[in-house]
């Protein structure tokens, strides 16, 4: 067993939400921060939402383990507080380079010398990040899909600075918490999944914003095609559009264009996916 007892996740969307009910789902004690208590009460409707999730897909979930993990979760919109005794902090906030390294500058003055930092970015390299932790020993990376509690991987990326045993705490509480661990041995920007994943989005994109095929189409090639229950436009959708946009709008001259037409024509009139109602596809209620 790792000695991780208390577990913090700093940031409450989609994913973030879903790493902290996780958590708590597996018996950690859990706070969960983000910057505003309007946000945080939005926060409490999506973990409610969580737990009849679990109850419905989750074996045993319905049993009252769904509810016991909610009762583990607390909320606050102070990080001095939210840090204060963590063992770990997961980092879940917004894909941007700058916001994230002065989130760590925070970090490094409030949490205690014993607590580990992971950060949970989808395609950002922990180095970019490790000289502004003030504990680059006690930094990597812990990445998670969307849906944790079914696709269930938790890759584990440390830098050359990472201390080894820190690494090796990270991969055991991954598994504690219900992850499949999947150590990577030396840095790589998208870790596996997204390394596979990425491209494959920006493709399907790309046939839509060149006018190609529209999106629904692209899906059902993709799932007629290789049996796979959704399409790349549904993922879009399920991850929410200011993920890939940020991304996109942080590549090169190609993802910029990608990423100026999913703004003009999906973020700048609401559609951001499903939490919004509305993306590729319309949710209704």
């Amino acid at each position: 067993m790792s000695d991780i007892k208390k577990v913090t996740v700093l940031g409450t969307g989609v994913l973030g939400s879903q790493i902290a009910y996780q958590s708590a789902y597996s018996g950690f004690a859990v706070t969960a921060y983000d910057i505003s208590d309007e946000i945080l009460d939005k926060a409490r409707e999506r973990f409610a939402g969580l737990a009849a999730t679990y109850k419905a897909e989750v074996p045993g979930a319905a049993d009252g383990k769904a509810d016991e993990g909610l009762q583990r979760v607390s909320y606050s919109a102070d990080l001095a507080e939210a840090v204060g005794d963590a063992d770990i902090v997961i980092e879940a906030i917004p894909e941007v380079l700058s916001l994230k390294q002065e989130t760590y500058e925070k970090l490094a003055a409030l949490a205690p010398a014993k607590t580990i930092f992971a950060t949970n970015s989808s395609t950002l390299l922990p180095s970019d990040m490790k000289d502004f932790t003030g504990r680059p020993d006690r930094f990597l990376a812990l990445h998670f899909a969307n849906r944790v509690w079914q696709f269930n991987t938790g890759e584990v990326m440390g830098t050359e600075s990472t201390d080894p045993k820190v690494f090796d705490t990270v991969v055991e509480f991954a598994g504690e918490i219900g992850m499949v661990p999947i150590p990577i041995h030396k840095e790589k920007a998208g870790y596996v999944l997204n390394s596979l994943l990425v491209p494959f989005l920006n493709a399907a994109l790309d046939l839509a914003a060149g006018g190609y095929a529209e999106p629904k189409d692209v899906d059902n090639v993709w799932r007629i095609g290789t049996g796979a229950p959704v399409g790349p436009f549904q993922i879009y959708d399920i991850v929410g559009l200011n993920t890939p946009y940020n991304i996109l709008s942080h590549g090169g001259p190609e993802e910029q264009k990608l990423a100026a037409w999913l703004k003009e024509n999906y973020l700048d009139k609401g559609k951001l996916g499903i939490a919004s109602g509305e993306g590729f596809y319309n949710y209704g209620n």
